[in-house]
């Protein structure tokens, strides 16, 4: 089964083209306004991220250093903004490459980042880096992932801890909070499950407060109708993490043959990305929350 479950896996290591934080408790999706289409105006583009921000015309006006009448009429699409301007905007949104590039077309003028998968020759450097990575955390798993947390590549450890998850799952695109919620995946694996979809919800709400995307919206209402089971009373693996004054993070709690694996998580990012792929890629590593998950992964490594 684990030989099924890394070919599976390497069927899945490919580039298509998204951080973390730990809040456990019932958030509900805050859902955005839709992004514009790709033959709206840029006038449209820009409204939308100037109110996912919450900010006035004046705000942003004062932020990019233009007079709120020139913006007003960029908005409104009685004035036309300068390449520099776009970018200059973009900027202050914090709006992401992606979103851009759809920003400079809307403009009319051409994209400026590329969106290269991670196979490409230019991207041979950032390749290796996330191998280096996720090899270098081992006997601890790691994975990489995209904006939509489709699972990109993963090391050694990652599959030996999906036994039992059903093959549909494990098909391309492998995405990782599916499979962490699925009553067919390890959901009904988690020893703390509610805290942990609540947790994994609210991350979600952060990304699409940010980002305003369709797609994440929809797996959001999709993990939010997996049933779980409440966390048990006796359940002081996460209390101890999670008692006011000591909480530092939430930690996955998972059963396994080898007992309860407790793990907190941490995110790397590319820190300079010009590129859409680099940007949108995460790589979370898993590392042991108690003595008993790092023996436990020591046995696992060593085949014993």
């Amino acid at each position: 089964m684990t030989r099924e479950v890394m070919d599976r896996m390497r069927r899945a290591d490919t580039m298509p083209t998204m951080t973390s934080a730990h809040e456990a408790g019932p958030h509900r999706s805050v859902r955005p306004s839709p992004v514009p289409g790709t033959h709206s105006p840029f006038g449209d583009h820009l409204r939308h991220w100037r109110r996912q921000r919450r900010l006035s015309q004046q705000d942003l006006a004062l932020e990019a250093e233009v007079s709120t009448r020139h913006l007003s009429c960029v908005e409104t699409g009685r004035a036309a903004p300068s390449r520099d301007m776009v970018l200059r905007l973009a900027e202050r949104l914090s709006v992401p490459l992606r979103e851009r590039n759809a920003l400079l077309v809307a403009a009319g003028f051409a994209p400026m980042y590329a969106a290269r998968g991670l196979d490409h020759p230019d991207m041979r450097a950032a390749r290796e880096a996330v191998d280096l990575v996720l090899r270098g955390h081992e006997p601890y798993p790691a994975l990489a992932v995209d904006r939509h947390w489709n699972m990109v590549a993963a090391n050694a450890v990652v599959p030996l801890l999906l036994q039992g998850v059903a093959g549909h799952l494990l098909a391309p695109p492998v995405n990782v909070l599916r499979l962490s919620l699925h009553p067919e995946g390890l959901g009904p694996r988690l020893a703390n499950a509610a805290a942990w979809k609540a947790h994994l919800l609210h991350r979600l709400d952060q990304q699409i407060a940010a980002h305003g995307d369709a797609p994440l919206q929809a797996l959001r209402d999709e993990l939010a109708g997996y049933p779980v089971e409440p966390s048990p009373p006796d359940d002081t693996g996460t209390a101890a993490w999670s008692a006011p004054g000591a909480a530092i993070a939430l930690p996955l709690r998972l059963r396994t043959a080898a007992g309860i694996l407790s793990f907190i998580t941490t995110i790397t990012v590319f820190g300079t990305p010009v590129d859409v792929t680099l940007q949108e890629l995460a790589v979370e590593s898993f590392f042991p929350a108690d003595d008993a998950t790092r023996q436990a992964l020591a046995r696992l490594a060593a085949g014993t």
